[in-house]
Order: C-alpha cells, then sequence, then structure tokens
C-alpha cells in the first residue's frame, strides 16, 4: 500500500504536470504569437513626378556645390590685378603696334516715330433717326477719347468708321489706315 502513495510518486507527478502544463501553454503562446500566412511583399511606391524633379534637382544642387570647391592650389607668383600692364623685359625689343584703318561711318537708318499707343476700350450705341450712333471709347497715353465718326483724336487721327467691335482711324500725316478692335 505504501508504494501506490509514496511521497516522491505524488511529487513526480506533480512536477510532471507542472511541467507538461507549462510546455502545452507555451506552445500554445508561440503558436499565438507566429502565423502560418505568407508575408505580402512590400508595396511598390510610385514616385510622382514632382518627387523625381525634387530628387533631380537635388542631385544638380550637390554637384554645382562640387564644383564650387577648388581642385587645385593657385600659383603665388600670379599676375597682379592692380597693375596695368606687366613691365617688359630688359633688352626685350618692343615690335610696333599696327592700327587698323577705322571704317568709313554708316548712316543711321531714319528715324521712324513709333506709333501713340491706342487701345478701343468699348463701343457705345445710341439709337438715333437715322439708325443707330456709336461713340467709340478709345484710351490712350493716360487719357480716355469718347469719339463719334468725323471727330479727331489726339490731334494726328480722325475717325472715319465705327462698326460692332472696330474703329477706323486715318492718320492725318500719312493718310494711313489704323485699326483698332475689342479684345
Amino acid at each position: 500500500m505504501g508504494v501506490l502513495r509514496s511521497p516522491q510518486l505524488i511529487h513526480m507527478k506533480r512536477t510532471a504536470t507542472i511541467v507538461l502544463g507549462g510546455g502545452a501553454l507555451l506552445a500554445w503562446l508561440a503558436g499565438a504569437a507566429t502565423s502560418n500566412r505568407a508575408i505580402a511583399p512590400p508595396p511598390i511606391v510610385q514616385r510622382t513626378p514632382i518627387e523625381m524633379r525634387g530628387d533631380e534637382l537635388a542631385r544638380e544642387i550637390a554637384r554645382l556645390q562640387e564644383r564650387l570647391r577648388p581642385t587645385s592650389t593657385p600659383r603665388q607668383p600670379g599676375r597682379n590685378l592692380f597693375s596695368f600692364h606687366a613691365a617688359a623685359a630688359r633688352g626685350a625689343r618692343m615690335t610696333p603696334l599696327v592700327v587698323a584703318p577705322a571704317p568709313a561711318p554708316v548712316a543711321p537708318p531714319p528715324v521712324v516715330p513709333a506709333l501713340p499707343s491706342l487701345k478701343l476700350a468699348g463701343i457705345a450705341e445710341d439709337e438715333g433717326p437715322e439708325g443707330p450712333v456709336r461713340t467709340a471709347i478709345i484710351t490712350g497715353q493716360g487719357q480716355l477719347f469718347l469719339v463719334k465718326e468725323g471727330e479727331s483724336v489726339m490731334l494726328r487721327y480722325r475717325v472715319t468708321k465705327i462698326s460692332a467691335d472696330v474703329v477706323e482711324l486715318i492718320d492725318l500725316g500719312d493718310n494711313s489706315i489704323r485699326r483698332l478692335a475689342l479684345r
């Protein structure tokens, strides 16, 4: 009877139960911590054009900064920047300087006066007994001109025709025609 309930046997059963229970618990925790799923590959990051241009700019800046660093030391007995010319070597002969004749002056082209800057700002229209009477609104040289057909603009032009979107001016100096259109 003593064999079945011996303290050593109870102690071994208890130790075996604790070891097996602890091992089972560790196996369960290890199984929960790891998975058998395949790891997805990392996503491929597409670089936007602005990021690629930024990287290209950074490379260009680094290249230019590298060029700013001197690669060779300057020569010490170099030329004097504050003297007009170097002294001639003693005993050396100086060659005479040959001066080429100056070219004949060329007459400048005739000066053509620039056209004054005029812009058609708008066209107003009133009903008259013989049809619509139009008034052109012209801006130029800081002034505003409200003119009808036959009236002068800046004492240089005369209004010959006003249509729905174009004003025709005649230059009183050379009788050339200038058209201003609405934009």
